[in-house]
Parts: C-alpha cells; structure tokens; sequence
C-alpha cells in the first residue's frame, strides 16, 4: 500500500485539482461569514433575522452537514474534483443517500447555503452567499452529471432508477 492509497493524501491531492470556481466558491463563502459578523454586530444593516427563522436555519445548516458526512461515509469517490477515479476502481454508489438523489453533496451544499446566512442573523449575508454560490452548484449538478452519464460505466441506468438529482419529486 503507497502514500497514494490513504484517503487523506487523495483528498489533498485533489483539492489541489480543483477547479478555479471552486476556489471563487470557498472565497464567496467565507466572505458571508465576514459580511454576517459585520452586518449583526457592527452596522446592523439588516440583521431582523426573526430568532424562530434562525433556530429553523440553524437546524436546517446542521441537516445539510450531516447529509454531506453521510454521502462521504457511503460513498468513498466522494471528491471536490470532478473526475472518474477509475485508478480507484470507481463504479456507481447506490446505498444511503444516494438511494434517493444522485447528488446528496450538492443537496447539502444548497441546504447550508439556503441557510447559513439566516442563522447568522444576515439578510446581507444570505443573499451574498445565495447570488453567488447556487448557480454555480447547480452548474456543478449538471457538468457531474453530464460527466457520470458519459464516462461511468453503469451510472445511465442507476439515473433512470434514481430520477431526482437534487430535490425527490422537484429535481
């Protein structure tokens, strides 16, 4: 077994993959954590977040952090790059979440973005990280799919089983 055998080395190794809108993406989000702390505890812009809307967010956040966990515990090919690890022996993972949607990694990320800005007490802060960080998950839905459907050997007929990408009955 070689250092390229240890998942913390092929994680490492593929964030250094990855692509410049992944970077722009991580910069956008820490970003709303500045703008958040600014906004509810220096300027007060718009910081009316109602405390009922914040504990939802707050608990919404915490659901889409597991969702993640649990996609990455199931499937080991879970990576920010997108690519076939096929040097890995990639093939279709169709157990825990992604039973349901094909996408449970970009499903978190919407949740945590729909989120996170509420649950800081930002307004300003939520409609920073939503402007600029849905679309490019949703880009990134359909270029991975758009991908798994060409290269993955078995993936075109896991997606007619498992319709929804992101949302059950949506999407």
């Amino acid at each position: 077994m070689g250092i390229s055998d240890f998942r913390l080395f092929r994680r490492w190794r593929d964030r250094r993959q990855e692509a410049p809108s992944l970077r722009i993406f991580s910069f956008v989000l820490f970003m709303h954590w500045i703008v958040a702390g600014v906004d509810r505890g220096r300027f007060h812009w718009s910081d009316n977040v109602p405390d009922w809307l914040r504990g939802v967010c707050l608990f919404t956040v915490a659901a889409g952090y597991a969702l993640a966990l649990w996609a990455m515990r199931v499937n080991r090919f879970f990576s920010s790059v997108i690519r076939i690890q096929a040097d890995r022996g990639q093939h279709v993972v169709s157990t825990g979440p992604y039973a349901f949607i094909r996408h449970p990694g970009y499903t978190a990320g919407f949740l945590i973005i729909a989120a996170s800005g509420p649950a800081l007490g930002s307004w300003l802060a939520a409609a920073l990280v939503v402007l600029f960080s849905l679309p490019f998950l949703l880009y990134r839905t359909i270029t991975e799919d758009r991908i798994l459907r060409a290269e993955l050997a078995g993936y075109s007929d896991y997606a007619t089983r498992v319709r929804w990408r992101l949302l059950p009955g949506i999407w």
